[in-house]
């Protein structure tokens, strides 16, 4: 297991003055309107790539471009190169670091390499499948993945582990617990949040992100760099809706059960059906729907 205190991480960190920004604003109200400040979600491109050997030779190379907000690009690296099934095993990782000029007020660029050892193997038909997609957005993401059948062959299996359940009334507070980590939401209101939390509620990891998909990788990327993989015990909430690519990376990752504040897709739906993992939506206000798995739910009402 690579100890994440030894690789180049420098790019991991993340304060409110790399997510947020001030911008004048004219504010109007139902008695006075006039100039303001306003305080909102920074977004910017990051340039994910890969350092390689083949052949006895060195190569960096582009794998995507995600708009994402500044602060713990290390890990979203790692997540997104984890969740594709370009990479299996953190030991695989030599460094991770910015390249490039540093943007004016930062210490880093907008462009982060993930280099792999020079023995490391990894998935070269994902990698280039990748470089097809090459241009990801925030608001829902390019999945890099086709079809169902194509996470099988990534090495999902259909998810175990029954006898990891959550009492129904942890579900009801698990949106407060995430929405309370969220930091840079009170300065902006404006950023998606995902967060893995144990069968008591209590939050492992939080992640603040403009994209739904970038908040995932984040909190899944910290717990792979730390040999947690597979996440086979644990809760993941996310504030927003759930579409394919946030069940396909809870299935690469191990995670049996996910929890939304809003709605599933119907591919959503499917897959966690699929995998055997537990599905629940609309969790709020004292309600939820269950899509997928009740065998992990204590105390579920007929």
């Amino acid at each position: 297991m690579v100890d994440p205190g030894s690789l180049d991480m420098e790019s991991s960190g993340s304060t409110a003055q790399e997510g947020a920004t001030r911008v004048k604003v004219t504010k109007v109200t139902s008695d006075r309107n006039g100039p303001s400040f306003d305080v909102i979600v920074v977004e910017e491109p990051l340039e994910i790539q890969m350092g390689f050997s083949d052949q006895g030779k060195r190569i960096d190379q582009p794998i995507s471009i995600t708009m994402r907000t500044p602060g713990h690009d290390g890990d979203l690296a790692v997540g997104f190169l984890f969740t594709e099934g370009i990479i299996s095993a953190p030991d695989q990782i030599e460094s991770i670091h910015h390249v490039g000029d540093a943007l004016e007020g930062r210490l880093t660029s907008n462009t982060i390499r993930v280099d792999l050892h020079p023995s490391s193997q990894f998935d070269r038909e994902q990698m280039e499948k990748r470089k097809r997609t090459f241009f990801t957005s925030s608001s829902c993401g390019v999945c890099g993945t086709a079809s169902l059948d194509s996470l099988r062959v990534s090495g999902c299996s259909t998810m175990g582990g029954d006898d990891f359940k959550v009492a129904a009334s942890i579900i009801h507070e698990l949106p407060d617990r995430l929405r309370a980590a969220q930091t840079l939401f009170d300065e902006t209101g404006g950023l998606h949040a995902a967060g893995l939390f144990d069968d008591s509620g209590n939050a492992i990891h939080t992640g603040e992100d403009v994209g739904r998909h970038n908040a995932v990788d984040k909190v899944i990327g910290h717990a792979f760099l730390r040999g947690k993989t597979p996440l086979a015990k644990t809760v993941m909430v996310v504030s927003g809706r759930t579409s394919f690519e946030i069940l396909q990376k809870a299935a690469m990752a191990g995670i049996p059960f996910v929890v939304a504040v809003g709605a599933p897709s119907s591919l959503a739906v499917e897959l966690a059906e699929q995998f055997g993992i537990t599905l629940v939506g609309f969790t709020r206000n004292q309600r939820y729907n269950i899509y997928s798995g009740t065998q992990r739910i204590r105390e579920t009402a007929t």
